[in-house]
């Protein structure tokens, strides 16, 4: 929809087209998309039934009905609907342009076929416990191992930060779930975020990439993701998993959940590594190795993480 910004709020900053974050003025004219959000540390917010007054729940572009909040934040930017952008006479979808579909291969994937390289995906205890750092770390470490490596973000709420990061670090493809048609996975049929994955898995094989790094958002029980984690597609598709906590007791637990799925648990990491105490109380609880963020740049720290034998 095209809206007017009536009050700033949370959000001062909107990405544009090319991720940068400009700032916004009441009185504003921006474009933004209807969507759901999932993010326990700001926004829980449905589409609204109806085009009144509604907020804007994420600095990527995503318009949506409060129904909580975080208390620590503010209230969320106002926003004024002005209209729909239509073409053809239907309501333009995201899904219009996307250069990806979960249901139709891509001329990459019908031309190289399914051979898949080794896939670690990267999970963590919540949000901002350093996923997405951890993942560009990982891809940074792999990169200067001299790899080709592909990178992911198979479920969360659309925005360029992380992409762009991914980019940065080294990987020479990247894509999420929005080059599939999707603003946000929250509140997807499960088929479709199951569906979802797989395609994300297959296409990033596609481009040729010696591993595929991906993430998956917030924590493990959240809906969707802990629905994956029970389904036998992942573990199908997933060799290991690198699991990002924010402290010692977080890890515990994710290691315990991870291991009773049956996922290969690779190692530990994310915000608690940002303690050495922390790091130690945690290493002394878990089996599994505990790495520091920044540690997963070190070539040979990054492919010890590959499945044995690559």
């Amino acid at each position: 929809m095209i809206a007017k910004v009536s009050e700033l709020g949370k959000h001062t900053r909107l990405q544009s087209p090319v991720s940068r974050r400009q700032l916004m003025f009441v009185g504003q004219e921006i474009m933004v998309a209807y969507s759901h959000r999932y993010a326990p540390d700001q926004f829980l917010a449905h589409v609204p039934k109806d085009l009144g007054p509604c907020p804007l729940v994420a600095s990527g572009g995503v318009a949506s009905e409060v129904i909580e909040q975080h208390a620590s934040i503010d209230q969320a930017t106002q926003l004024e609907p002005v209209a729909l952008l239509m073409r053809h006479g239907q309501v333009v979808n995201l899904a219009d342009f996307a250069p990806l579909d979960i249901n139709n291969d891509s001329a990459q994937v019908r031309q190289r076929g399914s051979i898949r390289p080794p896939v670690i995906a990267v999970l963590g205890t919540s949000m901002n416990s350093e996923k997405s750092a951890n993942l560009g770390c990982l891809v940074n470490g792999l990169f200067n191992a001299g790899m080709n490596v592909a990178a992911g973000k198979a479920t969360g709420t659309g925005a360029g930060n992380d992409p762009n990061l991914f980019t940065d670090a080294g990987a020479f493809s990247v894509c999420d779930f929005t080059d599939f048609g999707f603003p946000t996975t929250y509140r997807l049929e499960y088929e479709t975020v199951r569906s979802l994955l797989v395609a994300m898995i297959r296409e990033q094989s596609a481009t040729g990439a010696d591993a595929v790094v991906f993430e998956i958002a917030d924590g493990l029980f959240q809906g969707e993701t802990s629905r994956l984690l029970a389904d036998p597609i992942f573990t199908q598709h997933v060799d290991r998993v690198l699991f990002s906590a924010q402290d010692a007791v977080g890890a515990q637990a994710g290691e315990r959940i991870l291991l009773e799925v049956g996922v290969d648990l690779a190692a530990v990491s994310g915000a608690v590594t940002a303690s050495p105490l922390a790091t130690q109380e945690a290493q002394a609880q878990l089996s599994t190795p505990v790495i520091g963020t920044y540690e997963l740049c070190q070539p040979e720290v990054a492919t010890s993480l590959l499945p044995l034998g690559q």
